[in-house]
């Protein structure tokens, strides 16, 4: 629908995902001194109800495409698909929280205002078509994860985890923002567009080497966004100390929406200057590939394995930005949607069975899951092997479509690395498979707790996702095919 068709407040409909958001956090913010103790969980109820009204608003909002607020924002396939995956977050969060945060006695309104307002940031990121909107985005979701991940302010692991987050992300923030400066005085513009008709124009001149200073520098904002390396020093401690349904929140939304970001940024804006950045961007991703699953075998604590984790997959996405291409586009589309699945899926089991004040958080103390709870530990290894890339599961095509883009980009060698890494992760996600279904129950097994209604969804909503990416993966990358041209 073209913008002459729109009706009166047309933008504001491009826009409605992030009005009920920021709308409904501000409403629990207000309901939560007048709820009692025992009536938290209605706020939950109406955190949930608003991530799926915002989910249907996001669909609502895709059949009326083009640009909003004087091209701020642009409602587009790409934007429609990262909007949707990130309230699934968003609402997957607060079905794993609940049930954790009643267990340690700190449910409260603040903690799904939060998730909100964070949300909505990372609504608008996706959506953002001009840097100054990137940064405003990037600044709601992050300031409201700070205090999420020192939520449980009596823990002193969660106190340094968001201690860390802030500082480190607060200087990854600075060479964002000092990038887009740079950007405005070489090109006159913060909006992508405009900064690609410039950059295309050849009317730099002298000004060309700020470009190339300005996109390096934004590479370094949002490579600490989405915990590539050299600039994921943060990710592991950060995901071991905060609270287990944050650490699944944190590695799954904001890093999709951050790398929506960087995927409109760098191959709209950017993209003339490919050839330059290229190099910056195959180097971060095998190192990240490296480093995230190198590290990931010497780790005990399950947490931390997976934190190095999602940087050895970051690095995978990596591979599928550097191709430059619609298909390395759609390839990144499709493996985010089958990774946010898998991992806060893995994170919702680790909280299960890690006990009030999370004390079981080694990997030994799966012991035996498979006997205790079968159910728990079928999900488990679901996720598990769809980390891996087995076929039939989502992160299979996932990879797939990742090294096929890679291919055709003429990268054969960063594919074969690729190919290399992922047989490296083989062994520490089955060394986990090994301990629940071949060991004798341990402690923390004899003590886990039945699934409660809202873990089972946190459960068998990814399981169901992930199978059907494996087995059907034209639902979602026909689409992602379609959505790719930024």
């Amino acid at each position: 629908m073209s913008a002459s068709d729109l009706p009166d407040g047309g933008d504001y409909l491009r826009f409605l995902p992030e009005i009920i958001l920021s709308v409904a956090a501000t409403l629990v913010m207000l309901l939560e001194p007048f709820t009692g103790a025992r009536k938290k969980n209605a706020l939950a109820g109406l955190t949930l109800a608003a991530f799926l009204g915002a989910m249907a608003a996001a669909i609502f909002a895709d059949g009326f495409r083009g640009t909003a607020f004087s091209s701020l924002l642009v409602v587009d396939g790409f934007g429609t698909l990262f909007r949707v995956l990130v309230i699934v977050v968003g609402a997957l969060t607060v079905f794993s929280s609940n049930p954790f945060l009643n267990r340690e006695g700190a449910n409260s309104g603040e903690y799904y205002a939060l998730a909100l307002f964070s949300v909505a940031g990372q609504c608008v990121m996706v959506t953002a078509n001009d840097l100054i909107m990137v940064f405003i985005g990037l600044e709601i979701s992050s300031i409201s994860s700070y205090v999420l991940a020192g939520y449980l302010r009596d823990d002193k692991r969660a106190n340094e985890s968001a201690l860390k987050y802030f500082l480190l992300g607060s200087f990854a923030t600075a060479f964002l923002l000092y990038g887009v400066a740079l950007i405005y005085g070489a090109t006159g513009s913060t909006n992508l567009g405009r900064i690609r008709a410039v950059i295309l124009s050849g009317d730099l001149a002298p000004s060309t080497m700020l470009v190339g200073i300005a996109a390096a520098l934004m590479l370094v904002g949002f490579g600490f966004k989405i915990s590539a390396a050299p600039f994921q020093m943060w990710a592991p401690d950060v995901y071991q100390g905060a609270p287990t349904p944050v650490t699944a929140f944190l590695s799954a939304g904001p890093k999709a929406a951050a790398f929506a970001a960087f995927l409109r940024v760098f191959l709209t804006a950017f993209e003339p200057i490919g050839e330059t950045w290229e190099p910056l961007v195959w180097t971060s991703a095998l190192l990240s590939m490296t480093i995230g699953n190198f590290a990931a075998l010497a780790q005990s604590n399950v947490k931390r394995m997976l934190a190095y984790s999602s940087i050895a997959h970051a690095g995978y996405v990596l591979v599928a930005i550097t191709a430059r291409s619609e298909s390395g586009v759609a390839a990144a589309m499709f493996y985010l949607a089958a990774y946010v699945l898998m991992n806060i899926g893995a994170f919702a089991v680790v909280g299960h069975i890690s006990g009030k004040g999370e004390k079981y958080l080694r990997i030994e103390d799966l012991s035996g899951l498979g006997v205790r709870q079968p159910m728990t530990a079928a999900a488990f290894s679901i996720f598990l092997l769809s980390l891996i890339g087995v076929p039939l599961t989502g992160g299979f095509f996932g990879k797939f479509y990742i090294f096929k883009a890679a291919l055709e980009s003429k990268l054969v060698w960063l594919a074969v690395l690729g190919l290399l890494n992922s047989s490296v992760a083989a062994y520490y996600y089955l060394r986990i498979l090994v301990v629940m279904y071949m060991q004798e129950p341990g402690e923390a097994a004899m003590e886990v707790e039945p699934l409660p209604l809202g873990l089972k969804a946190v459960l068998i909503a990814p399981v169901v996702g992930i199978l059907i990416l494996g087995v059907f993966p034209a639902v979602l990358l026909e689409f992602a095919i379609r959505s790719a041209k930024l």
